[in-house]
């Protein structure tokens, strides 16, 4: 399967190809104030999510990047042009945005239409449009569903659907709102191989989570907000090396670390990979006490 979208984008490596946010403030109408300061580069080719409690701002601040929300204050720039400056319409040619829930999203009454439908309304050529559409199913892994009716399909499938349909509008950026609801681990992991596979191609995905366990496994980057602002913004294992803080904003590490920093390892572990070698490194520092020497198992206390 090839990762390389139909158009190969020559700017994929300009460091002037970015997101840039510069002291973003949003108030909503009625006194709301949602985004407090946020300042932010995002560039092509990363993959973040975006962490924190309900009301912490996180979708407010991605419908600030492709127009949909403009800042109360500061200014959100994608590739150098100011969305203010721009329509949504204008601005979905740069950032695809994939809301949380899919069916807010689909109403055409075949899965190839659906997922046809963005590059066609882009004004793409035919070929062009087809091309597209094999490539966008073939990275969400969804070849198999092209002739089905979006509504015949389960929620899962559905969101995955959603997002083969802003993929193949071949966008430099794509915003997934919650990817992983209604996904079990098959389709979580489809996900995963997904924001791989975008990123390979030098895309840049941007997702807001509540799974800790996919962000860490998936993206190199991770945005923790609470209040507004921005409060950690690090690899996985930088932030999630950061309990106190994270506590702030009401997120928890995946189950694997918090069992790692319970137990002491000495190491901020993101997978059971991780774990078992900490684990074992730490049972081999343990100094031998007789027992051991007469091969009797160490007590609890001695771990």
């Amino acid at each position: 399967m090839s990762t390389e979208s139909p158009r190969v984008d020559a700017d994929r490596t300009d460091t002037g190809k970015c997101i840039v946010l510069d002291d973003v403030h949003f108030e909503y109408p009625g006194g709301v104030v949602a985004l407090r300061g946020v300042s932010l580069k995002i560039g092509r080719g990363e993959t973040v999510a975006i962490v924190g409690e309900n009301g912490a701002g996180k979708t407010t601040l991605v419908k600030h990047l492709n127009g949909l929300l403009k800042p109360s204050s500061g200014s959100v720039t994608v590739d150098g042009i100011d969305t203010r400056s721009k329509t949504v319409a204008f601005m979905a040619r740069l950032v695809g945005f994939v809301f949380q829930n899919p069916d807010d999203q689909l109403f055409q009454n075949q899965v190839a239409r659906e997922v046809a439908f963005g590059p066609r309304n882009l004004g793409y050529p035919t070929e062009r449009v087809e091309e597209l559409v094999k490539w966008a199913v073939e990275q969400v892994e969804i070849s198999d569903l092209l002739p089905r009716h979006p509504y015949d399909l389960g929620l899962a499938q559905r969101k995955l659907v959603s997002i083969a349909s802003i993929v193949a509008m071949d966008t430099p950026y794509i915003v997934l709102d919650e990817p992983t609801t209604g996904q079990d681990h098959p389709g979580t992991e489809k996900l995963g191989r997904l924001v791989a596979r975008l990123g390979g191609a030098g895309k840049t995905v941007i997702a807001i989570t509540h799974d800790m366990e996919f962000a860490a496994a998936h993206f190199a980057r991770i945005i923790v907000m609470a209040d507004g602002k921005v409060i950690l913004d690090g690899t996985p294992r930088e932030v999630f090396s950061r309990p106190a803080v994270l506590e702030r904003a009401a997120v928890e590490p995946p189950q694997i670390t918090r069992l790692g920093q319970l137990l002491e390892l000495g190491e901020c572990v993101l997978d059971e990979g991780e774990f078992l070698q900490a684990f074992s490194r730490r049972l081999a520092a343990l100094k031998p006490s007789h027992e051991h020497e007469a091969g009797q198992p160490a007590r609890p206390e001695e771990l």
